[in-house]
């Protein structure tokens, strides 16, 4: 008899543990709160272009896929998904990913407020140290989405705004 590899068996291992008939991502409510966010958007930081993204559930409803350009050059992606624990994770990479900021991973924090979310999440320094660092999506009643990116070096005392910009549908 021959014996498979070792890569191959670690490789099929969660093919074999997958459920029969496993629930949708569409079908479960959690996977749908950051649909208000989806599509195509200007961004406007007051009333100057930061830039464009565009919002897109991915992997059959079971993850949402950021696409960010920014007007003066740049780019970056995030992937937002439920991992195992049922909690919302986001993973963020520009091409400055050496640059403290350049990735990011980030949480989702309980909000009194339905029609906001929030990630937060440790940016490391070269030094060893770390600072606090946040993102509040808050849907407007306009139908555009506020977009609040903070950070906090005093462990979450206080809050400055590091990006505060609105996402308006394009024309």
């Amino acid at each position: 008899m021959r014996k498979l590899p070792m890569m191959l068996l670690l490789i099929s291992l969660p093919v074999l543990a997958q459920d029969a008939d496993p629930a949708k991502c569409t079908d479960l409510e959690e996977y749908g709160q950051l649909d208000f966010w989806l599509g195509e958007w200007n961004v406007y930081a007051g009333d100057e272009l930061a830039g464009t993204n565009r919002i897109e559930k991915t992997l059959s409803g079971c993850a949402v896929l950021e696409h960010w350009k920014g007007a003066a050059g740049g780019e970056g992606k995030s992937l937002f998904f439920v991992n195992g624990d049922g909690i919302w994770k986001q993973v963020w990479v520009t091409e400055w990913a050496t640059q403290p900021g350049g990735v990011k991973e980030k949480t989702w924090q309980a909000m009194d407020d339905p029609s906001q979310v929030r990630f937060q999440g440790r940016i490391p320094l070269p030094d060893g140290g770390s600072y606090l660092d946040r993102t509040t999506l808050t849907k407007l009643p306009s139908g555009e989405v506020r977009q609040l990116i903070e950070f906090s070096r005093d462990e979450g005392t206080t809050w400055r705004a590091g990006f505060d910009a609105t996402y308006r549908r394009p024309d």
